[in-house]
């Protein structure tokens, strides 16, 4: 009966989406800094939802601190004055609850909807001396410390996870990656600028852009084919590394939020896909769409948790 309402709301929300906005006002609350790919999500989606006409308002707040724990914590303790934020979140709440970075969870707030799925990538300053992954390879293979990753996020998080998985599928040890962590990609980029690092491990859609920039090359990312957004980069996969990883970001409203406004969301996002501001922004960023909404969204955050929890235990991150 719950998903066929959310059916019945979204299909009469899309009609009415051109002619009225779903939702009044969304305000968007980031765990970041500017730069990194929760700051990109949230906005992008946000310029969508109101130049489709969507949504009437909509307001951005960037929260760093405790590795995304500061704005989970704020969102709990303003649970009844915050029903009309949404916090943007990916991956990296499974993980460092897992490794207790924060004493939060995804079960304490009310998931919503995974929306986009974005991939990894490896890159370097465009002074660099790699032109390909398999010489970052090669110098990693002769001395891991050799080669300092830098990420936008802590050790043991998704960026670190991402590239232990990378040289752990080249025949490295993954335990010996020299990680670099900073607060946000743009931090990180510019540690990689600076030469602090070697390689810069982050989101697909961060490297587009700062390649568009004439910042960086990407010498590889993390699907399974490569990305119409950026056709020249290659897979992993056919480099003759097996490390396949897709990273879902999506959206988490107070705990306690009604179901009433959950459909709202999920009606909100669904309305989204079917707009050409919204394949302009997904084209800019070479996101893939990945929408699980509702029970959906928290059946699969259960079994990432199962999944990255065997991860983490395999590479060494967790007893």
């Amino acid at each position: 009966m719950w998903m066929s309402g959310i059916a019945l709301l979204m299909s009469s929300w899309v009609l009415q989406a051109s002619e009225a906005p779903i939702v009044q006002e969304v305000h968007f609350l980031i765990p970041g800094g500017a730069g990194g790919g929760w700051d990109s999500t949230a906005r992008g989606i946000g310029e969508a939802l109101h130049q489709a006409g969507i949504v009437e308002q909509v307001s951005f707040e960037n929260m760093s601190g405790g590795g995304g724990g500061k704005a989970i914590a704020y969102l709990m303790k303003t649970a009844e004055q915050s029903q009309n934020t949404l916090m943007v979140n990916s991956t990296p709440i499974v993980i460092r609850s897992l490794s207790n970075v924060f004493p939060q969870s995804f079960r304490d707030l009310t998931p919503v909807a995974a929306t986009i799925g974005d991939y990894g990538a490896f890159v370097v300053a465009m002074d660099s001396p790699y032109t390909s992954f398999a010489q970052v390879v090669d110098k990693y293979l002769a001395n891991p410390a050799s080669v300092p990753v830098a990420g936008g996020s802590a050790r043991g998080s998704m960026d670190h996870l991402v590239a232990a998985m990378a040289f752990q599928a080249a025949g490295g040890d993954p335990r010996q990656v020299k990680y670099l962590a900073y607060d946000a990609g743009g931090k990180a980029m510019a540690g990689l600028l600076s030469g602090e690092a070697v390689i810069l491990s982050t989101g697909l859609s961060e490297a587009i852009a700062l390649a568009a920039a004439g910042e960086v090359r990407i010498l590889a990312m993390t699907g399974d084919e490569r990305s119409d957004s950026a056709p020249k980069v290659p897979t992993l996969k056919e480099l003759g590394f097996d490390a396949v990883f897709v990273n879902w970001r999506g959206f988490f409203g107070p705990p306690g939020l009604s179901v009433q406004e959950i459909d709202r969301y999920i009606a909100m996002f669904e309305a989204m896909y079917e707009t050409p501001a919204w394949k302009e922004v997904q084209a800019r960023y070479g996101w893939v769409k990945l929408f699980k909404p509702g029970k959906a969204f928290t059946a699969f955050l259960e079994q990432q948790e199962q999944q990255m929890g065997n991860l983490m235990k395999e590479l060494g991150f967790l007893n």
